[in-house]
């Protein structure tokens, strides 16, 4: 799946449009890398996101084409 869908289905970001900018312009890495929204997540990868004042690390648990809402938080968890 898609670096920028898999970041619209888990909602850790609300539109695809705004993953594909934030990628576009490196606020997201995969595994240490900046990665492109084109970049195929795996399960096991890191994702780091810098928006704003904060910053979230989440490790790819599941990865779902369909999630409902209460399920959505089951494909990552936080990593310190």
């Amino acid at each position: 799946m898609r670096l920028d869908k898999f970041l619209k289905i888990s909602r850790l970001i609300k539109r695809r449009t705004v993953a594909n900018e934030a990628c576009d312009g490196g606020l997201i890495s995969v595994n240490g890398k900046v990665a492109k929204a084109s970049y195929d997540v795996k399960v096991g990868d890191i994702i780091e996101l810098r928006l704003g004042q904060r910053g979230i690390k989440v490790q790819v648990v599941e990865i779902n084409e369909h999630a409902q809402k209460n399920d959505a938080a089951n494909m990552y968890r936080e990593v310190m």
